[in-house]
């Protein structure tokens, strides 16, 4: 039964009592006593969302509306939601874009398990838990932000989000779960954050499109089937960082230190074309970008390359329209 029917239910249940009551000795006082522990007792609704006591707060239980942009209230009746129960939106193929409020600290099992038409979700710094099967399987999520307060990843979390291209892991995150981003095909580029100090099985596994995944600190705990079935991913590593191999997970890690050389003879205006030479590990692979103003910097990518012998001349027509303008290097 479905937590709104249950709802429905219990407001019929609580009416027929009522009037049978009424009907009943006049002198009788204790039925708004037995109503009201009744309509207590029952889970609450707010237009289109059912909830359920959670500790002195509630729990999100179920979803009845048409679907589209959704943002789940931060309370009802007066009580803070906290909570999204297991299975809550489960499998309701109409949602597209979803917003978690800040008093959110728990998403659970399944909550949103084959949403298969939702896009995005916008997860708070609130939240600390993100149960198993969480968002398994919503097919269509192109990009999520996991915010750096989620302490607990749950296993197959985001197992199966075939969409799936951009993906943000906040600095505080500790570990990600197993089989956390299992068959998440589209993903093409990680950034690991320095607090995560464990990778557990199959996390990344089948995720067949994966090239890069940059670690911002020292290499976590991870075994042979972390990359299972990746077969053209690579691991970076910062110049920052230490105690680094030159494998992680049976995978090849490499130094990522690419640096523009502005004192060889490469660096300047040439033939009308502005360039530089790049150095740096072997076959590490770069994003050349620019902007025109470093007190709002808005950088674009120019150029995508690889490292190849440890050297890449970039260059592009001098820009005489321009005031100025910065270049720096990034990952892919």
């Amino acid at each position: 039964m479905r937590p709104q029917q249950l709802s429905e239910r219990w407001w019929q249940f609580a009416a027929r009592i009522a009037k049978v009551v009424e009907e009943c000795d006049p002198l009788c006082r204790t039925w708004p006593a037995l109503l009201g522990a009744l309509l207590l007792a029952a889970p609450a609704a707010r237009g289109q969302f059912t909830f359920a006591p959670n500790g002195s707060a509630l729990a999100v239980t179920g979803y009845s509306g048409p679907g589209g942009d959704v943002s789940i209230p931060a309370t009802n009746n007066g009580l803070r939601v906290t909570s999204i129960a297991e299975g809550a939106f489960a499998s309701l193929t109409n949602l597209t874009n979803v917003v978690i409020p800040g008093t959110v600290t728990n998403i659970g099992e399944e909550a949103f398990l084959e949403c298969s038409g939702l896009t995005n979700v916008t997860i708070p710094g609130s939240v600390t838990s993100i149960g198993e099967d969480a968002f398994a399987d919503c097919a269509s999520l192109a990009g999520v932000t996991i915010p750096g307060s989620v302490s607990s990843l749950g296993f197959d979390a985001f197992a199966g989000c075939i969409g799936l291209a951009s993906l943000t892991i906040g600095n505080g995150v500790p570990s990600i779960g197993e089989d956390a981003f299992y068959y998440c095909t589209s993903l093409t580029s990680v950034m690991i954050p320095g607090s995560v100090t464990n990778l557990e099985e199959d996390a990344f596994a089948w995720c067949t499109g994966l090239s890069g995944v940059y670690f911002a600190g020292n290499p976590p705990a991870a075994d042979s089937s972390v990359f299972y079935m990746d077969s053209g991913v690579a691991v970076y590593y910062f110049t920052d960082t230490n105690r680094w191999s030159s494998a992680l997970g049976g995978v090849p890690a490499l130094l990522w230190n690419p640096l523009i050389q502005t004192g060889d003879a490469s660096f300047g205006v040439q033939t009308n074309q502005f360039g530089f030479n790049i150095t740096g590990t072997v076959n590490i692979p770069i994003v050349v970008e620019a902007c025109t103003n470093l007190g709002n910097p808005v950088w674009a990518p120019l150029q995508t390359n690889t490292l190849t012998n440890g050297l890449f001349y970039f260059s592009e027509p001098v820009q005489t329209n321009l005031a100025g303008r910065f270049y720096r290097l990034s990952t892919p």
